[in-house]
């Protein structure tokens, strides 16, 4: 689920970035909080960041004894992405396992589909190794599933989420991505 947030934040500018101009510093500070908040990445609470939308508010700068760098408080809303328990989304097959698949959702890399959460469907192995039922409604890479998201993880080391998926519900699997004529 996408969420906007307003979040405080600390921006330093060199002392050899600073330009007179009021414009100008403005433009830096924007610049350095787009380059900071991108190298960020995620966090448990609010998800992966997306996109910083507006600048609301620039504090004050104060000048660091050490280094003549200047420190800028400011304030912000964006725009972050973060999967919930019991959540319906999309994501598309990047692995198949004998033992499931590992799908993509938005920024999340780790998706993952349990052969005990595909009611009805089996694995056949092969080259292009899937998971079919028999109405021949097959599970493979780069194949498009709609699923209820069961469970999260935060790996606080990568910085990233972790999801548990299933496909037990209605209107839940493969879908597809051709319109019906």
């Amino acid at each position: 689920m996408f969420l906007k947030v307003q979040l405080p934040w600390n921006v330093i500018i060199a002392a050899e970035n600073l330009k007179p101009q009021g414009l100008m510093l403005q433009r830096e500070i924007i610049i350095r909080l787009m380059g900071d908040f991108a190298m960020k990445k995620a966090t448990k609470d609010l998800g992966y960041f997306i996109a910083v939308t507006t600048l609301e508010k620039i504090g004050e700068g104060k000048v660091r004894q050490h280094t003549g760098d200047v420190l800028f408080p400011v304030v912000f809303n964006a725009i972050t992405f973060k999967i919930f328990t019991g959540e319906i989304l999309e994501g598309v097959v990047h692995k198949v396992l004998k033992h499931g698949v590992f799908m993509r959702c938005g920024p999340i890399e780790n998706v993952y589909l349990s052969h005990l959460k595909m009611p009805d469907y089996s694995y056949v192995p092969g080259e292009n190794a899937c998971f079919m039922n028999d109405k021949l409604s097959k599970i493979g890479k780069d194949v498009t599933v709609r699923f209820s998201v069961i469970g999260t993880k935060w790996m606080e080391a990568d910085r990233e989420f972790q999801a548990l998926v299933s496909l037990e519900g209605d209107y839940l699997g493969p879908i597809s991505t051709t319109p019906d004529i």
